[in-house]
């Protein structure tokens, strides 16, 4: 071992000692009823992220790197994909995605500026943002309230000549009936981008969910599955599209080098591209208006080490959530509590609860209680979208269309928050919770119609 290697291991062993002196005493805090915050989301980590993390940094290869290779084919191992390209974000995976239908090289099936995507109001904006800001037409339907997902059976009312594509997310990690919006996709030979982000192993009939699409996406932003700080993931089988993804994460260039390496394609300065002159320098070829939407290999030093405990971090929000639902048995008169349907194994990113119409209280009234009780909620992301301050820009029936009149959408919107089940809850946490829940719900009669 040379002086660089034994200096290196000094290092990270010293990492290991700093995470268990700086980190490790925080991360297992005993819980203080009344006095910690129970957040909805948070970090789970040991010091195998902070030994990778330092690891790349002595390397100082800042940009895309051995990391992300290694990231990029264990998650798809991990999916059973063919390929999956990390990007710096899950809004730029969704971007990304959506782009890539855009591409000319898809010809017939190419989505223009004009042409339909279906999907739901009741989402993120990130999932809806791409489809508007290209010139595309974003069309709304509602979904279901046990789900909060899209109600299938709107699909066809929702279909027109324009309809190219559907786009659609599996809300707080419960699955969509993607058998039917799969067998409706394949009917109509319509594009499937399905928004993964918040459902990271999650699985319908035993398949992982972000496999059903044509293209999928994946957030690592703190508070999803897996984290790497910023960070995402597009992925896909199809190797077409694969082209196309890679070519507008990288500038939108022709070129498909990796970073650093020169005329993988052996004809670097020997061939024709459109009027640029014979020979141009392939590395400096444009096939796609494109974007660089890489992570750094830092960045993706930190999601391999969450990778290898991506499956017990699934086992724990399984159990907390189970916990939390069996905790809030008997308030039915009250709130509607999540389902899922019989195919679907969830992953889940968060338990909602939805007051009922005769409900005596508010949800501002519950959520209030809760959070004046250091308990962390969060309301159904935009809501009903179309109604957000972003869309006074817009017209119904030019910009965006919507189906149906979004009755479940204005629901969520006013009636629905949820909580936390990530991996850091400990069993006392999610007994405060149902303990602060019941002691609120105490101060009012059950509604006479229920």
């Amino acid at each position: 071992m040379n002086e660089t290697e034994q200096l290196r291991n000094e290092i990270l062993e010293k990492t290991k000692a700093y995470f268990r002196l700086a980190h490790a005493p925080k991360l297992i805090a005993p819980f203080d009823k009344g006095r910690s915050r129970v957040n909805y989301a948070g970090r789970v980590f040991d010091e195998a992220e902070m030994v990778n993390l330092v690891d790349s940094a002595l390397e100082f290869w800042l940009t895309y790197g051995r990391y992300s290779k290694t990231f990029e084919k264990r998650l798809a191992d991990y999916l059973g994909v063919r390929w999956s390209l990390l990007v710096n974000s899950g809004s730029s995976a969704n971007l990304l995605a959506f782009m890539a239908l855009t591409s000319p090289l898809l010809r017939e099936r190419q989505v223009k500026r004009g042409d339909e995507v279906i999907t739901v109001a009741a989402a993120f904006p990130t999932t809806v943002a791409p489809i508007v800001q290209y010139g595309a037409v974003p069309v709304f339907v509602d979904v279901e309230l046990e789900t909060a997902n899209v109600d299938v059976a709107l699909l066809e009312a929702a279909r027109s000549e324009k309809t190219k594509a559907v786009m659609l997310a599996h809300t707080l990690g419960n699955p969509f009936n993607i058998e039917k919006v799969r067998a409706f996709c394949n009917k109509y030979n319509l594009w499937l981008i399905e928004d993964n982000c918040d459902a990271l192993g999650s699985e319908w009939n035993v398949q992982k969910t972000g496999t059903f699409g044509d293209i999928s996406t994946s957030s690592f932003y703190p508070p999803h599955h897996m984290t790497m700080g910023e960070g995402g993931a597009v992925y896909t089988n199809n190797p077409l599209l694969k082209k196309i993804l890679l070519s507008i994460r990288d500038w939108g260039r022709d070129c498909w080098c990796e970073s650093g390496v020169d005329n993988t394609c052996g004809a670097r300065f020997s061939r024709q591209f459109g009027t640029l002159p014979k020979g141009y320098d392939h590395k400096y070829v444009y096939s796609h208006f494109g974007y660089n939407l890489k992570a750094t290999d830092m960045q993706a030093a930190v999601g391999v080490a969450q990778l290898e405990k991506l499956d017990g971090f699934t086992a724990a929000r399984r159990k907390n959530f189970a916990h939390l639902k069996e905790g809030l048995q008997g308030l039915e008169h009250f709130f509607i509590l999540p389902k899922h349907y019989p195919k679907a194994n969830p992953s889940w990113f968060g338990f909602l609860i939805i007051l009922r119409e005769e409900t005596p209280f508010t949800r501002n009234e519950i959520v209030g209680y809760l959070e004046k009780n250091r308990i962390q909620t969060r309301n159904l992301f935009a809501g009903n979208i179309t109604r957000q301050p972003l869309f006074d820009v817009l017209d119904e029936g030019k910009d965006y269309r919507i189906v149906g009149d979004l009755a479940n959408t204005d629901r969520l919107m006013n009636d629905a928050f949820w909580l936390g089940v990530y991996p850091g809850m400990s069993e006392e946490m999610i007994d405060y919770m149902v303990s602060t829940i019941r002691d609120f719900c105490s101060g009012y009669d059950a509604p006479a119609s229920v």
